[in-house]
């Protein structure tokens, strides 16, 4: 079942855009873009100055911007991100819950410390936007909730196992709500980009205190780095492409085509195991 979208000049002009991890990469472009399309925008960044430096990027106009400082890993900071939001700007239009973090290495090399990190940033962190934000669209009867998986949510990912083990589950949550909120007039999309030039692979700069950092000696680590540095589309690519699907309640969206034989890989595999079923019956 879908749900007819109104045109972004009625149904998102005015309105507030909130970005988790909007200080920089992705969440940053998306920040401009959904400002750009006539919306207020309240950022929330674990990082203080690259949230600080989005703001002023944006103007710093606190009829249009806000800027709050916020850990995804904690419910209250998601709350008081809410709270502050519909204090200064009311009807809130779009939810982006974008912020993540990817460790590089094999996962017999991962410690739990570093397990729990990415689970808790980067699907804690989505449960708790969801938790927050969805019933207050579900109230409005309007809204579209955008939550940033990856390709890595759909591909195998070998070297970044914890991060796609999330984004797995990110796209099992964003499957089971566009469901549950059809009805309720609110869209949801995630998005599933491959690589990026962002800061994603230096996570480790925003990692818990007392951490050893898992990127330090790691041939792995490098070699990504080096990769979006070469190879990644612009996160303003990406922004572009999800302003468009929230407009036209795209469900799947995937921004780049870089990975596209790695996802027809996977679908093969689905395909082998559903005729492998088919041969034994």
């Amino acid at each position: 079942m879908t749900t007819e979208r109104k045109s972004p000049s009625t149904e998102l002009a005015g309105a507030a855009c909130v970005v988790t991890g909007g200080g920089s990469g992705i969440g940053r472009a998306l920040a401009h873009r959904f400002a750009a399309a006539g919306m207020h925008v309240a950022i929330g960044d674990v990082e203080p100055a690259a949230l600080d430096a989005t703001v002023r990027e944006l103007g710093g106009d606190e009829d249009r911007v806000l800027g709050v400082r916020c850990d995804v890993r904690s419910v209250e900071d998601v709350q008081r991100l809410r709270d502050e939001t519909v204090k200064r700007f009311g009807r809130v239009g779009v939810v982006c819950l974008n912020a993540g973090v990817a460790p590089v290495g094999p996962i017999l090399d991962m410690t739990l410390e570093v397990w729990n990190w990415v689970v808790d940033v980067n699907l804690r962190g989505v449960i708790h936007g969801v938790h927050v934000f969805a019933p207050l669209l579900a109230e409005q009867g309007s809204g579209h909730l955008v939550l940033t998986a990856s390709a890595a949510g759909v591909i195998d990912t070998p070297s970044v196992g914890p991060y796609g083990a999330t984004k797995h589950a990110v796209v099992g949550i964003a499957s089971a709500l566009r469901s549950e909120l059809a009805d309720k007039g609110v869209g949801v999309s995630v998005l599933c980009p491959g690589l990026i030039k962002t800061r994603i692979f230096e996570s480790e700069r925003n990692r818990p205190a007392g951490m050893a950092d898992p990127s330090e000696g790691n041939a792995a680590s490098k070699q990504y780095r080096e990769w979006i540095a070469a190879s990644g589309a612009p996160p303003e690519h990406v922004a572009d492409v999800v302003h468009r699907a929230v407009v036209e309640n795209q469900f799947f969206v995937f921004p780049t085509s870089d990975l596209d034989a790695m996802i027809e890989s996977r679908m093969a595999d689905v395909r082998q195991g559903l005729a492998w079923r088919d041969s034994s019956a």
